[in-house]
């Protein structure tokens, strides 16, 4: 990510120039960033690019309105280690080949979910889409940071059990 100088803007620089880029998820040299929520995450192995694919993948996967970006990239975080590389990068290469057949950039740039979510039955069966559909149920839910935004307390058996702490207080039923 470069400013209007074309300087390289760090990571630090583009989350306190947010509000000029707007919204979308950026990629830079290394990280990737929404300056709009105000988080970067590093990128170690996997390229900024195939990151930001694997986030916007995660929902698609698993969409949640009322989770912010953050913790699907902390979720697929998990991929970017050099065990994982060859899968993931071959399995983004793969989706981003089949959003060019529909005129797209990349599957991170079409911008309808029907549309993306197409693309993912495609690849369904594959080993890359399994490890990152499989990665997900552990690496979303089992943040405890988002547990409340679903209204789930957590584990009741150190606190007594749910009988005796609202086993009877579902309101929804």
């Amino acid at each position: 990510m470069a400013d209007r100088k074309g300087k390289r803007l760090t990571r630090r620089e583009v989350l306190t120039r947010g509000t000029a880029f707007g919204a979308a998820l950026l990629v830079g040299s290394g990280f990737i960033a929404h300056p709009g929520e105000g988080w970067a995450a590093e990128v170690a192995v996997l390229t900024p690019e195939t990151m930001a694919t694997l986030v916007v993948m995660a929902r698609d996967i698993y969409p949640h309105d009322r989770l912010a970006d953050r913790y699907y990239a902390v979720a697929v975080k998990a991929h970017d280690m050099a065990e994982q590389k060859e899968l993931i990068e071959a399995g983004v290469a793969a989706l981003d080949s089949l959003a060019a057949g529909q005129g797209a950039s990349g599957y991170a740039a079409i911008p309808w979910e029907a549309d993306r979510v197409a693309l993912l039955r495609q690849v369904e069966g594959t080993p890359f889409f399994q490890a990152v559909r499989g990665n997900l149920v552990v690496g979303l839910y089992n943040n405890q940071e988002i547990w409340p935004l679903f209204g789930y307390e957590g584990e009741s058996f150190s606190k007594g059990g749910y009988i005796e702490r609202g086993f009877n207080d579902i309101d929804w039923l």
